[in-house]
């Protein structure tokens, strides 16, 4: 036998003896909806960013609703038959450089969407988790408005698969 075998055999074996026994429990798959939510209402997101773009919160509402039924695991519906709520308040959208070529020559700039998300369990009267959000979109250094609206784009789409995560697996 191969001295890495005869080595790593006992490991293994102990690893699988523990897995097995009785009160030992251990997943290796992320947490789940609790049982008694099956379906979620996401409402308009709310933009109180200052950012002045009037199409922001419908972008951002209408990728989560897409993110959320393509899932699958939560079923939408309205918020006066839904068992769990979504909330989301867009809290910031920042420019900042984010690549810095020699002679302090920008070439690259970044879009930073923040926000603030929180899920409530309706049936319980429970809020699940509330949690503030940020991710980024980069963008050529002198491009134009639809460049910079691809950088918000990339942020937001990064953003609701963070809130879905939190949502479904964050358990």
């Amino acid at each position: 036998m191969d001295k890495r075998v005869r080595t790593l055999l006992p490991i293994v074996a102990m690893t699988a003896l523990i897995l097995a026994s009785p009160g030992c429990r251990y997943s290796f798959s992320g947490g789940s909806v609790p049982p008694n939510l099956k379906t979620i209402a996401i409402t308009i997101v709310q933009d109180q960013s200052g950012y002045g773009d009037p199409l922001l919160k419908d972008t951002f509402t209408e990728r989560l609703v897409e993110i959320f039924t393509n899932d699958g695991n939560l079923t939408l519906a309205e918020r006066g038959t839904s068992d769990s709520i979504l909330e989301t308040v867009i809290t910031g959208v920042r420019e900042s450089a984010s690549v810095v070529q020699p002679g302090e020559q920008v070439a690259q700039r970044r879009m930073t969407v923040t926000a603030r998300v929180k899920f409530t369990d309706v049936k319980q009267r429970k809020v699940l988790w509330e949690k503030e959000f940020s991710q980024w979109g980069d963008f050529p250094s002198g491009a134009g408005v639809t460049q910079r609206n691809e950088g918000i784009q990339e942020a937001i789409r990064k953003l609701t698969e963070d809130i879905l995560n939190e949502t479904v697996a964050g358990w």
